[in-house]
């Protein structure tokens, strides 16, 4: 008998059996397959590696301009491939907290297959081996949404994307959301002509118009062909050698043809093998697992966290999301899921990053002054020879509170990141603004958009807030 049973090995399940172990509670955690979850295999890490992959053929491109003589470079597929499954493996053992739970006595399962519910305190796994526990943390993670059209099975997600053994000669990604732009940014770095599809909006449509906008022509400028505001996808069919998507663009219907369609619409729990109905788990609305402040879901002793519960579907509020399930499981309701969230951003080409309200957010309830700054105009950026982008600052006019930060370009996350700091320790756009940052940084920039928003403000930095 457990005191704590963990249920998914991704970020959230990883930081829920570190926390149970360091409460002192008896935990094993279950995982179907590697242990590292999406996180490691399937998400961030892989992908990061092959957006990465994708920026140092960008940057050879450059190297001339630098004086260093090199021929066109040539992507070996495979190779990257193997450097992917390296990188996840070494994520795996190092980044996911695995030497901790050995240290501290966790039994890992790996490769258990889908656990289920045989009643309230027992969950099975594939093998018939069954795990009694005082306490469940669900972790499970989510599962891409498919295309809910006449064909859309045949649409690849982005994982089987990953698998190609061969950059395609040509994709169409459905979806422009942080997964799909991804994918098309990835893609496109590798050769593959892109279409990428958002229905009835922009592409990020979530995120500040800005931009959205910049993104759109960064897109454009790389030969990636951006269709927003399309009206619907009515069907997907094979056509000889390749794939045939229809679709309605201001009541008109057309098609695109690629050797590969790619839907990134989505995500949903994954709890259908669970069985959560037999002990009483509820689901919200969307599907997902519904739980209240303390990661408890409406069994009492049963609690989740990450992706399964339909919150923002990163990495560090996953690791939030764990830390209060698991003390909550062991201690009881003492611990409430923080309020706020990070950066949203993506290692696309032009990066992006967001942080805090959008422009028409602000303004709705605050007297606020917007500044940017081009990345063509700051030093760090143009040394490097990265100078598309820009920087905005949203700051309240009374206050002098940073409201927001928007950023795109190189290190567009990073930048957030510096703004997002700022924002959670109370520093008011001033005080950033006298702040004597490294230089020359593309951190620094903020430093020059706060003094940009200072100006604005009519403040002298130099004599200091009035």
């Amino acid at each position: 008998m457990y005191d704590v049973v963990v249920i998914g090995s991704g970020a959230a399940g990883a930081m829920a059996a570190w926390r149970s172990a360091e409460l002192g509670a008896r935990t094993a955690i279950l995982t179907s397959a590697e242990f590292g979850g999406m996180t490691a295999h399937d998400g961030p890490v892989p992908v990061r590696t092959l957006a990465h992959a994708a920026r140092l053929i960008r940057d050879a491109r450059q190297l001339s301009a630098y004086g260093i003589s090199v021929g066109e470079p040539h992507l070996d597929y495979p190779s990257l491939l193997r450097r992917v499954r390296e990188v996840a493996a070494q994520v795996a053992d190092v980044s996911s907290r695995r030497a901790d739970l050995d240290r501290m006595g966790v039994r890992i399962v790996e490769r258990a297959g889908q656990a289920r519910f045989v009643d309230a305190h027992t969950v099975a796994v594939a093998d018939g081996s069954r795990f009694e526990s005082a306490t469940f943390v669900l972790c499970v993670g989510g599962i891409p949404r498919s295309l809910p059209v006449p064909g859309g099975e045949l649409a690849l997600t982005h994982s089987a994307a990953w698998a190609i053994e061969q950059p395609p000669g040509s994709m169409i990604v459905i979806g422009g959301g942080a997964t799909g732009t991804q994918v098309a940014s990835v893609f496109q770095a590798f050769g593959t002509k892109v279409e990428l599809i958002q229905v009835n909006s922009r592409i990020l449509p979530g995120g500040d118009e800005d931009v959205s906008a910049a993104v759109s022509d960064g897109f454009r400028q790389r030969g990636i062909t951006v269709r927003d505001s399309v009206d619907s996808i009515d069907a997907v069919q094979r056509a000889d050698d390749a794939m045939r998507v229809t679709l309605t663009i201001d009541g008109v219907r057309s098609t695109s043809t690629a050797d590969v369609v790619l839907a990134a619409i989505g995500w949903a729990a994954n709890v259908d093998a669970l069985d959560l109905a037999s002990i009483g788990v509820e689901l919200d609305g969307r599907g997902f697992v519904a739980v209240d402040d303390y990661q408890r879901t409406s069994v009492p002793h049963v609690f989740a966290a990450g992706d399964v519960t339909g919150g923002i579907q990163l990495v560090p509020e996953a690791n939030q999301a764990g830390y209060v399930a698991a003390t909550n499981a062991v201690k009881g309701p003492v611990a409430r899921r923080p309020n706020e969230h990070g950066p949203l951003g993506s290692f696309t080409d032009p990066e992006f990053a967001s942080v805090g309200l959008t422009e028409p957010q602000a303004r709705a309830d605050h007297d606020v002054v917007v500044v940017s700054i081009g990345f063509d105009q700051t030093t760090r950026s143009i040394i490097d020879g990265h100078a598309e982008g820009f920087c905005k600052l949203i700051v309240d006019g009374g206050s002098r509170q940073i409201l927001g930060c928007h950023v795109v370009g190189d290190r567009a996350v990073d930048i957030a990141q510096v703004a997002y700091m700022a924002m959670q320790g109370g520093i008011d756009v001033i005080r950033l603004a006298q702040m004597p940052l490294s230089f020359p940084t593309y951190a620094g920039m903020i430093a020059r958009v706060a003094h940009n928003a200072a100006e604005a403000l009519g403040v002298d930095i130099a004599l200091g807030p009035r």
